[in-house]
C-alpha cells in the first residue's frame, strides 16, 4: 500500500484519475484457452468504433490479420482498415508500450487514444496490470482502464471447474464476454452466467454470438469516464451489485444489526450458509469458486488514513496473492473529500483524492474479491488496525 513519505498521503501526487490529463486508457483482453478471445479480436479490428486504438498482441499470425492489412507501420505494426493499430508484443510488455508512446509522439504512427493488450498465452492477467502499476514511465503515460474476460458458454462450467486460472480471470474482470452464446442452451447459459454472478457480481456479463460485440460495451470502465470528463465512482465501484447479489441469496432478509459498520458479502460459507437452499456444490472439492469471495464492507465512521494503510499492509502481508481484486471509496478523516483506492494482489495504485463527493452518501466503501480469505478474517482485521481495542470489541 503507498505511504509516500515527507508528504500527505492523501493529497499528495493527485492522479490523472481525479483530473483530465493525457494518460492512455489501457484495456486488458484476457481469458482461457479456447474461449474465443482470438475471434473477438478478429471481429473488434473490424469495427470502425476500434479507430483510433492500438491492439497488442503476441503475434500478428495467431489472429489471423493478412485479410485486414491496410498498410505495414514497421516490422511489428500495421495499419487495420478499421482504423485502428496493430503491433506485436517485442521484448517485453514495457519496452512495446514505451515504443508505441514514443512513435505516437514523435508522428510516425497515426494518433491512438487507447490501448487493448491482449494475453494470448498469459493465463494470469495480474502481472500485465501490475507492469502498468509499477513501471514509473509506463505509469505517467498509461492508466488501467479494465480487465476484459472472455468465457466460454459451452465450456465455461468445466473450464472454471478444472481450472482455478479461469476462475481469477472472470473474478478480476471488469467486463466478462460471453463467447459461443449461439451453440449453447439457454438453461447451460444460464447455469454459468449465475455461476459467474457470484464470482463477481459487478462484472456486466456481455454475450457475443459469433464474437460480435460492440466496442462501447468493452471500454472505459475504469473510475475516468471520458464523456463526463470527470471520476464516475458508481460506475466503477458497481457497489450496489454486491447488495442485490447477497439478496437473492438470503431470501430478502434484512440482515442489518445496526453495527456502524455494515457488509454485503457473498461468499460461499460466509454469508450464505450450507443450509440456505442454493446449490453452492460443496459436495465437490473441485470446483475453484467456491474458494473466492465478493463482497462490499461499508463503514460510517470517518477512517483514519494511517490506520487504514496499515491495515492494508497487514492484509496484503497475510494474503497479498489471494486479494484478487480491490476497489474503494474512502471517507477519510484527514480530508473533507473522498479518496479512492485501487489494488491487484499486493499492488496498489496512489491514492486518488476527487475534488467532490459523489453524491450524498458520504460512507466508505471498499469491495473485496479475494480467494480463501473471507470476511471472517478481514473484519476483525479491519478493527484491530482502524478501530483499535475500542472497534474490535
Amino acid at each position: 500500500m503507498h505511504r509516500l513519505p515527507g508528504e500527505d498521503p492523501v493529497t499528495a501526487a493527485p492522479t490523472p484519475a481525479a483530473q483530465p490529463a493525457p494518460r492512455l486508457p489501457v484495456s486488458v483482453l484476457t481469458g482461457f484457452l479456447g474461449s474465443g478471445k482470438t475471434t473477438l479480436l478478429q471481429r473488434l479490428l473490424h469495427h470502425p468504433g476500434m479507430a483510433r486504438t492500438a491492439v497488442v498482441i503476441n503475434e500478428f499470425g495467431e489472429v489471423g490479420l493478412d485479410h485486414l492489412l491496410v498498410a505495414k507501420a514497421s516490422e511489428n505494426m500495421v495499419l487495420m482498415d478499421s482504423g485502428c493499430l496493430c503491433c506485436t508484443i517485442r521484448g517485453d510488455l514495457v519496452d512495446t508500450l514505451r515504443d508505441l508512446f514514443l512513435k505516437r509522439v514523435r508522428g510516425d504512427i497515426p494518433e491512438f487514444d487507447r490501448v487493448v493488450v491482449e494475453t494470448t498465452g498469459l493465463a494470469d492477467p495480474a502481472p500485465i496490470i501490475h507492469t502498468l502499476m509499477s513501471d514509473p514511465l509506463l505509469a505517467a503515460r498509461f492508466r488501467l482502464d479494465g480487465v476484459i474476460s472472455t468465457v466460454d458458454a459451452v465450456h465455461g462450467a468445466s473450464q472454471l471447474d478444472r481450472q482455478p486460472e479461469s476462475v481469477k480471470q472472470a473474478a478480476v474482470a471488469d467486463r466478462i464476454v460471453l463467447t459461443k452464446t449461439d451453440l449453447a442452451t439457454p438453461h447451460t447459459t444460464l447455469a454459468l452466467c449465475q455461476r459467474l454472478s457470484a464470482i463477481n457480481p459487478a462484472a456486466p456479463q456481455i454475450p457475443a454470438a459469433f464474437g460480435e460485440v460492440d466496442p462501447k460495451q468493452l471500454f472505459d470502465a475504469g473510475l475516468y469516464n471520458p464523456d463526463t470528463k470527470s471520476p464516475d465512482v458508481a460506475r466503477w465501484l458497481r457497489e450496489e451489485a454486491y447488495r442485490d447479489e447477497q439478496a437473492k441469496h438470503h431470501h430478502g432478509h434484512d440482515h442489518d444489526h445496526g453495527h456502524d459498520h455494515h457488509h454485503h458479502d457473498h461468499g460461499h460459507g460466509d454469508a450464505c450458509g450450507p443450509d440456505c437452499g442454493h446449490d453452492h456444490h460443496h459436495h465437490d472439492t473441485n470446483r475453484h469458486d467456491d474458494h473466492i469471495r465478493a463482497f462490499c464492507m461499508v463503514v460510517d465512521e470517518p477512517i483514519p488514513w494511517n490506520n487504514f494503510v496499515d491495515f492494508m499492509e497487514a492484509l496484503i502481508a497475510t494474503g497479498g496473492e489471494n486479494l484478487l481484486r480491490i476497489k474503494g471509496l474512502l471517507n477519510v478523516k484527514e480530508s473533507p473529500l473522498p479518496v479512492v483506492v485501487h489494488g491487484v494482489q499486493h499492488m496498489f495504485h496512489p491514492p486518488v483524492q476527487l475534488q467532490e463527493w459523489p453524491g450524498e452518501d458520504h460512507r466508505s466503501k471498499i469491495v473485496f474479491i479475494t480467494r480463501d480469505i473471507g470476511e471472517s478474517v478481514i473484519q476483525p482485521m479491519f478493527d484491530q488496525f482502524v478501530w483499535g481495542a475500542e472497534g474490535a470489541a
